[in-house]
């Protein structure tokens, strides 16, 4: 089963985000759990978390239907004590948001290294960051998102995020999400046939299909090896249709979300209902 959906927004309260996902007719959805920009909030309120509940109940959203995503302040493998410091705990109160919810995952983008320190170093931190998190959380899997390596991202390979995943301490618990535009500018050419077979067969290799929790459906504004990450609508991008109807017939692509970060909004509906029909 393909569950197929967008980033919606939880303005008002997260218990809005299943409601306006049923309204443009997704199978799945994800969502912010606080202000994506700012450190703190108020926690969430006992109403608004009964209130997500029953509206997932009341439009058939599982925990496998939802990828929340965490703020885009976080670097969990910062090189600077103090912002580390801080990213952990802004990283341990979304995966508690998470866990509150009845939610069984949560997407981050694996982190940076700021020019300061070395990608391995980097990564061995953004490690230890998760191992702490998952010692203070419970049934909650931290989602490592391949990013396209832009700036002093990490991440942006499968062999960086197989390097995280062999020093997590429970592996039940660490999975990966594949940003099809962030694959491509970090230069995996997924584009044609042969170039789709021969990544997902990396990926398999490398990392294993069982770690793939959930993926981003995006067109790419930008070439492939760009190291840009720059989304675009569905086929008027780079990568065009062909790459998403692959997708949409591949069996290893089942039973998880599979969001669509596209920049115009008003037309998630008609993507999401063209996305369907191939599945």
């Amino acid at each position: 089963m393909k569950y197929i959906g967008a980033h919606v927004s939880a303005e008002g309260g997260v218990e809005n985000a299943p409601v306006n996902a049923h309204k443009i007719g997704a199978t799945a959805f994800a969502l912010f759990l606080k202000n994506q920009r700012q450190w703190v909030a108020k926690p969430l309120s006992e109403a608004s978390i009964s209130a997500f509940k029953k509206n997932c109940e009341q439009y058939g959203y599982t925990p496998q239907q939802i990828l929340p995503h965490d703020g885009y302040l976080i670097n969990v493998g910062s090189p600077d004590p103090e912002m580390l410091e801080k990213s952990r705990a802004a990283f341990l109160d979304e995966m508690q948001r998470a866990e509150q919810l009845g939610l069984d995952r949560l997407n981050f983008h694996p982190g940076s290294h700021l020019q300061k320190v070395s990608e391995e170093e980097c990564m061995k931190t953004i490690a230890e960051s998760v191992n702490i998190t998952l010692g203070k959380t419970k049934g909650v899997t931290a989602v490592l998102e391949l990013t396209a390596g832009q700036g002093s991202s990490v991440g942006y390979s499968f062999e960086h995020l197989r390097f995280i995943i062999d020093r997590i301490d429970d592996k039940s618990r660490i999975g990966v999400c594949i940003d099809t535009a962030h694959a491509y500018s970090a230069g995996y050419e997924m584009k044609t046939a042969e170039g789709f077979d021969e990544t997902f067969q990396k990926f398999h290799e490398i990392i294993g299909f069982k770690y793939l929790c959930g993926m981003h459906i995006n067109d790419s504004k930008k070439e492939y090896r760009s190291r840009v990450d720059r989304h675009e609508s569905l086929g008027k991008g780079t990568l065009g249709w062909d790459l998403f109807t692959r997708i949409m017939k591949d069996p290893n692509f089942n039973d998880m979300p599979l969001i669509l970060e596209t920049p115009d909004e008003d037309i998630w509906a008609e993507e999401i209902r063209k996305l369907k029909s191939w599945a």
